[in-house]
């Protein structure tokens, strides 16, 4: 008995949801998606530390040995200097996470605390200034920023569009009617959701690149005792949120000129 009145309860909300519903639910899951990207290392919460552009942390394994290499000796300076180290540090758009022994994480925006909280032989080589380096010269949080605020705008332009509603037509019988959304509001939607895209496409590139090269620039440096690694977690939530942008795009493009070639075929009724 339970699973029928699901049935019927979910016959009747299929009509109620729209087209413009769908894209209003992507546009809530590109938002969420941001945000958690923008929160990543800005607090020890459970998972917020796993979500970073880059890490680096003190490792001892073989150097690489190259003839462009005017003093290799330096790998074993180096290594006499990290000593047994094992700090790692994560970096995100606002906050830094540093995990000195491989307990608990310690994150704040503020690298001067964290480093404070650490000894010298737990970073010798001040990766903690490194990625504080990092993360105020290189990563610019602020077009994803203007991205959510802007994708926020359209899908409030989206919750004006008309939906279901039933009329008594002449004969006296109940009809579902959706009345056309304004073709001005779908136009600045879409203009709005385009640039929102395009503001999420450039930062998530910004951000695979900048991190990219300075992972590659700190581990040779470090050759022998530094690795670094790319937030796969942080480029999944980047790319994914762009895509889901890309998509809202298209549907409110295929809408309006789907209501533009219905138009025509009216008129010309």
């Amino acid at each position: 008995m339970a699973n029928i009145r699901f049935a019927i309860g979910i016959r009747r909300l299929i009509p109620i949801i729209g087209y413009h519903h769908a894209l209003m639910i992507l546009i809530a899951i590109a938002i969420i998606l941001l945000s958690f990207l923008l929160a990543g290392c800005s607090s020890s919460s459970p998972l917020i530390p796993n979500i970073f552009l880059i890490s680096l942390y003190y490792e001892n394994y073989p150097p690489i040995y190259d003839p462009a290499q005017v003093n290799p000796g330096v790998t074993r300076a180096i290594e006499n200097l990290v000593g047994q180290a094992s700090l790692e540090a994560r970096v995100g758009y606002f906050g830094i996470c540093i995990n000195p022994d491989g307990g608990a994480w310690l994150c704040s925006n503020n690298a001067s605390s964290l480093a404070a909280q650490v000894s010298i032989d737990q970073d010798p080589l001040n990766l903690i200034w490194v990625a504080s380096t990092f993360k105020d010269s290189i990563v610019f949080p602020y077009l994803i920023i203007v991205a959510i605020i802007l994708a926020f705008v359209c899908f409030l332009l989206l919750a004006t569009f008309p939906g279901w509603h039933e009329e008594i037509d002449e004969t006296g019988d109940v009809e579902a009617k959706k009345p056309f959304p304004s073709r001005a509001v779908s136009q600045v939607a879409l203009a709005i959701i385009f640039v929102a895209s395009i503001f999420v496409l450039v930062s998530v590139l910004w951000q695979h690149t900048a991190s990219v090269a300075a992972t590659t620039i700190a581990q040779d440096l470090g050759n022998g005792s530094v690795k670094s690694g790319v937030g796969s977690t942080a480029m999944i939530l980047g790319w994914f949120s762009f895509a889901l942008l890309i998509i809202v795009t298209i549907g409110l493009l295929v809408m309006i000129l789907s209501l533009r070639m219905a138009a025509i075929l009216t008129d010309d009724d």
